[in-house]
């Protein structure tokens, strides 16, 4: 019996890439292709730039004293540009305000384009679904796994993997079956942020904890065997964000998987004209919200990134979108060299902070503990320059990054190569 290949057409196998593991995960490796195979040059300007987004984010946790354990204790709470509006506190504020969140949420609306790209090529080609999908699902929490362990305490890759199982499998079910669940994701996770903040109003605030000694001898002094240690011991709590977010992630998946279905990267007068909404619905809503929620303090901050910095992110497309359409975005062949190597320049930068953040390394936290902000958007900017130049040296003699490269053989139907 032949299965059905029409993307909205339920049924219990529908299509899906065998083959197309060319691309491997619906992951930044993706590959940015509309539905007839055409590559779609934003896809990939707009994964670099959630890669180097949020890097801005995660680039105040390697160089904060205790690290990965300092963001459960509240020290990385953004400074006050009101109390103190000093250049450094103004310059920190901005750089962090335009980065937490917003980049994170952009990577993940990418994730669910990616998604449905692979399942689109596969309905071209009549191939059941989820097919093979689920295997690469595991090899994307496998690779998270080894992350975490080994470089990053926050990643995100494991949490891509499990929300990516879910939304694979609705996109074999009808549209009012995924319209369902999208807005049925958002309301629990709005309540769950309603909750949290409202608790975070009612609690007597004490203010940031002092960053644990033991964790800041830790990252400061301690072995790299000792870190992969304490990431273990401490899982649970390290492992919170995703749980906590999950309703969020697989909302932001299936907007991805209607964006893309709407035209909205296509290089068209509609995709130009749905771009021009999002930039105007996501920034003129969302950026006053959003610096509200930031100027209020810590007790909006759950508020402010996981409810109000999706809504800037969809702005963020929509803008990146209109300065690629007018050839007006600096670096826009940098960000695309990095889009096209997304997982390894992911991998890439969080490796390369931890070996000249910690005491393994270089141990610059340490070093400059108590200098100011300028030397950590200078660290994010020279991280930048690597992935950019390196991207663009290894794009040259490969078709894909070292990740995805790795992804693609242990992936590949092992027939393939024979045929």
């Amino acid at each position: 019996m032949a299965h059905s290949t029409r993307p909205d057409a339920p049924g219990p196998r529908q299509t899906a890439p065998a083959t197309a593991t060319a691309t491997a995960t619906a992951t930044a490796t993706a590959t940015a292709t509309a539905a007839d195979g055409a590559r779609l040059p934003l896809l990939d300007v707009l994964r670099g730039a959630a890669i180097l987004g949020t890097l801005m984010t995660n680039v105040w946790i390697f160089t904060s004293p205790g690290s990965e354990w300092s963001v459960l204790q509240g020290s990385l709470d953004l400074p006050d540009p009101i109390a103190d509006p000093g250049p450094a506190s103004i310059a920190e504020f901005v750089f962090r305000f335009l980065a937490d969140g917003k980049f994170l949420s952009l990577l993940t609306i990418l994730f669910g384009v990616g998604l449905a790209i692979q399942y689109d090529s596969a309905a071209r080609r009549g191939q059941p679904w989820p097919g093979r999908y689920p295997r690469r699902a595991a090899f994307l929490f496998l690779e998270g796994t080894v992350h975490f362990l080994l470089v990053f305490a926050w990643d995100v890759l494991m949490g891509y993997a499990v929300t990516a199982l879910l939304v694979a499998w609705l996109l074999a079910r009808s549209e009012r079956v995924r319209r369902a669940a999208l807005w049925t994701a958002a309301t629990v996770h709005l309540a769950l942020v309603g909750l949290v903040t409202l608790g975070d109003l009612a609690r007597h605030d004490t203010g940031p904890e002092a960053p644990d000694p033991a964790a800041v001898r830790l990252y400061a002094d301690g072995g790299w065997a000792d870190q992969i240690g304490f990431r273990l011991d401490n899982a649970l709590a390290l492992r919170v964000e995703p749980v906590f977010s999950f309703g969020l992630l697989v909302f932001l998946f299936l907007l991805g998987v209607r964006l893309h279905r709407a035209g909205a990267f296509t290089a068209t007068a509609a995709g130009r004209r749905i771009r021009a909404r999002m930039a105007g619905w996501g920034l003129g809503l969302g950026m006053p919200l959003g610096t509200a929620a930031a100027l209020g303090g810590p007790d909006f901050f759950v508020l402010g990134r996981y409810a109000i910095a999706p809504l800037v992110a969809v702005g963020y497309i929509g803008l990146i979108g209109w300065a690629l359409d007018r050839r007006v975005l600096p670096g826009a062949g940098a960000l695309g060299n990095i889009g096209r190597t997304a997982l390894s320049a992911y991998v890439g930068q969080n490796l390369l902070c931890m070996l000249l953040c910690y005491g393994i390394g270089l141990g610059l936290t340490a070093r400059f503990a108590g200098t100011g902000p300028w030397w950590v958007m200078g660290l994010w900017a020279a991280v930048a320059l690597v992935l950019a130049a390196g991207s663009r040296l290894w794009l040259r003699r490969f078709p894909r990054g070292p990740l995805e490269s790795v992804q693609h053989w242990a992936l590949k139907p092992r027939g393939a190569a024979r045929r």
